[in-house]
């Protein structure tokens, strides 16, 4: 389609991301259908994906009855069928992955989320499944947890991709985006390739408003001064995003960065996750419309994508009103009242 706006979306520096995978999708051709025609560039999965796919339709009867028969767990067999879709998907980038010098084309996998606050079975199960699927686009995913950043940074040192999720604070932002220059710094000290190394920082969006849109009515609920609160409602998800970009123009944009990106170093990318819109009030493309710009990746369901594809704008919006941003987030100031002085004894 000579229109296509998620194709164009390239020439402002983002990509799309398709967040679902089902075996349905990879043998119908339509996922293939979906990176010639639409343009979409990656795919993530989490467990809740597998698990829909799983139950609906027969795609998976019987290689989960083979294993039922060979006696594996409910565990294994999850995983072996996620590791299987997932491998066919990487193969099915590809091309992509290696026709844009390892930019896109990537495909993720999550570790277990029963491990997001250990780092030492975090990392041992990031190398195990790095090495069973054994494709060079694949990124693990790792929750940006406190607990599991020193996981992040030892996967990256040993040349392992990783997407980490479950972003929602500047404060952790931040200090993912160190670990993974971090890392860098440290392979580069060693004498290792930099420049396969892949990492996204997945910033979740539209969650955001839900919380706080709820937190926004309770309190007009509760009376008082919250005339000040209602005008924040859809605002402060897409504002805090936008101070997540920001702080990657800063870390990526300066002189540390500079040296490894001289020695071939993939800046970390913005990926923004959660970008379906849940509240019906809003417009459907408002976490699409809203964060475009350079180095992003914006990961989305196929209802999201389509909404773009029709009435989507294709315009550099990410890091504009960043000041205003600034502001959503702090809070209006509450109406301020001169403090009665107390009355002086005589």
């Amino acid at each position: 389609m000579a229109d296509n706006t998620v194709k164009s979306l390239v020439s402002e520096g983002q990509s799309i991301w398709l967040d679902d995978i089902s075996r349905q999708l990879l043998q119908s051709g339509e996922l293939a259908r979906q990176i010639e025609k639409i343009g979409i560039r990656g795919v993530t999965s989490n467990p809740t994906i597998f698990e829909k796919a799983i139950a609906a339709g027969t795609a998976y009867d019987d290689q989960v009855a083979d294993l039922i028969q060979a006696g594996k767990s409910a565990g294994e067999i999850f995983e072996a069928v996620a590791v299987d879709d997932i491998r066919d998907a990487c193969d099915l980038f590809r091309p992509l992955y290696d026709s844009s010098n390892g930019g896109d084309g990537f495909v993720s996998i999550e570790v277990s989320p029963d491990f997001a606050r250990d780092a030492d079975r975090t990392i041992v199960e990031a190398r195990r499944l790095w090495s069973e699927i054994d494709r060079p686009n694949l990124m693990v995913k790792i929750p940006g947890t406190a607990e599991c950043v020193p996981a992040i940074k030892t996967a990256l040192t040993e040349g392992i991709s990783i997407n980490v999720t479950l972003l929602f604070s500047l404060a952790n932002y931040e200090r993912v985006a160190n670990a993974y220059v971090e890392a860098l710094e440290d392979r580069l000290g060693q004498s290792n390739p930099i420049h396969h190394v892949a990492s996204v920082a997945s910033f979740f969006v539209s969650r955001v408003d839900t919380i706080v849109d709820k937190a926004i009515d309770d309190a007009i609920a509760g009376g008082g001064h919250t005339d000040h609160l209602a005008p924040l409602k859809g605002q402060i998800a897409v504002a805090n995003a936008k101070l997540a970009y920001a702080t990657f123009m800063e870390i990526f944009g300066g002189k540390r960065f500079a040296t490894l990106r001289e020695a071939g170093a993939h800046v970390q990318r913005p990926l923004w996750a959660s970008t379906g819109t849940k509240n019906p009030a809003y417009p459907d493309t408002l976490y699409v419309d809203a964060l475009i710009g350079p180095d992003t990746v914006n990961t989305a369901p196929g209802k999201t994508i389509e909404a773009f594809l029709d009435h989507g704008t294709v315009a550099r919006t990410v890091d504009q009103g960043v000041d205003e941003a600034r502001a959503q987030v702090r809070g209006p100031r509450r109406p301020w009242h001169r403090p009665r002085r107390p009355h002086r004894r005589t």
